[in-house]
Formats: structure tokens, C-alpha cells, sequence
């Protein structure tokens, strides 16, 4: 695995090391050691899928509250996403920026985010499907969001009319 870090610190996108030959190729998607020589967490303790019929499905941007926040690993294992990690850790340099990362079936990519790092995504084609990896199990009450559009973020979404659930569009306005 390869791990490339991004402006915002602990956010790591994961590309493959593919092992190529005549059948196809073979490539780690996960090894505790790697991750944890890097820093990340490696408690992870819930897997969960997200199906996605149309293109332009946006969902986001979530995150937990302590004591359930959660680190994420997602992988896109069907079809394009473009994934958003968005800084809400108050103590952060980083603070209030986002990053957008194309994950897909094709290019392998995974993307890591830590605690306190709000994430979403906008489907790039229909039947697109998302793997996470989860460090802290679902917890309705602990279940937190900002809204997607939120002009306190600036996040550009790469296709325009997303669609977009009625919970994720009454997600209120940022506030320090």
C-alpha cells in the first residue's frame, strides 16, 4: 500500500501496490502494522456498505460526536465516487478545510479519515457502492452532521442537482 497525505492532517489516501501478471493482480487493502507505523487507528470494529442507484447521489457530510467519534476507512468497490474529508476539529490548523479525492472500483484508492473529520460523498455513476471501516460502532444519538452546501466550507461538488436526503439537507448552518 502506498499513503499519500493530504492538506489536512491524519486524512491519508491509501493507493494499491497491485502485483500484476495474465490472471490479473492482487493487492493488500489492509494490514494493521502499516497503519499503525503511520499513526492511524487500527481499532477498527464495524464494516458497513453504502448502495447507490443514480449518479449525483450526494450523502454527507457525517461524523459522530464524542464519546463515538469515529475514524473511517472508505473504499469505493463499485463504480466512481467523489469523496470529501472536511476538518471540523476545532484545534486543527487545517480547521474549516476540505479535501475531494476520486475513489473508485478502477483506481483502488481508499480514503482515511480521523475523529472530528466530517465526510461525503457524490455518486460519478449509477450502482456506486462504498466499503467502510469503522473504529467506533453506530450510535444514533452521537450521529452528527453539517450541511453539504454549507457556504462556510466552499465545497465544490463536481456535478450539479445532486440528489440529496431531506436529513442532509436540514443539517443547520456551521457555527464556531
Amino acid at each position: 500500500m502506498k499513503f499519500i497525505e493530504t492538506d489536512i492532517s491524519g486524512v491519508v489516501v491509501i493507493e494499491l501496490e497491485k502485483h500484476e501478471d495474465e490472471r490479473g493482480w492482487f493487492a493488500r487493502a489492509w494490514c494493521r502494522e502499516e497503519f499503525t507505523a503511520r499513526g492511524l487507528r487500527t481499532d477498527l470494529v464495524e464494516c458497513n456498505l453504502s448502495y447507490n442507484e443514480k449518479r449525483g447521489t450526494l450523502r454527507g457530510m457525517h461524523f459522530q460526536v464524542a464519546p463515538h467519534a469515529e475514524a473511517k476507512l472508505v473504499r469505493c468497490v463499485a463504480g466512481a465516487t467523489h469523496d470529501v474529508a472536511l476538518d471540523l476539529r476545532p484545534e486543527s490548523p487545517s480547521h474549516g478545510k476540505s479535501i475531494g479525492v476520486e475513489l473508485s472500483a478502477d483506481n483502488g484508492r481508499a480514503l482515511f479519515l480521523p475523529e472530528g473529520i466530517a465526510h461525503g460523498f457524490q455518486t460519478l455513476m449509477d450502482h456506486s457502492t462504498l466499503f467502510y471501516q469503522m473504529s467506533s460502532a453506530y450510535s444514533p444519538e452521537a450521529a452528527a452532521g453539517v450541511r453539504w452546501d454549507d457556504s462556510a466550507f466552499g465545497i465544490e461538488w463536481p456535478l450539479p442537482d445532486p440528489i440529496v436526503s431531506a436529513r442532509d439537507q436540514s443539517f443547520p448552518d456551521f457555527t464556531v
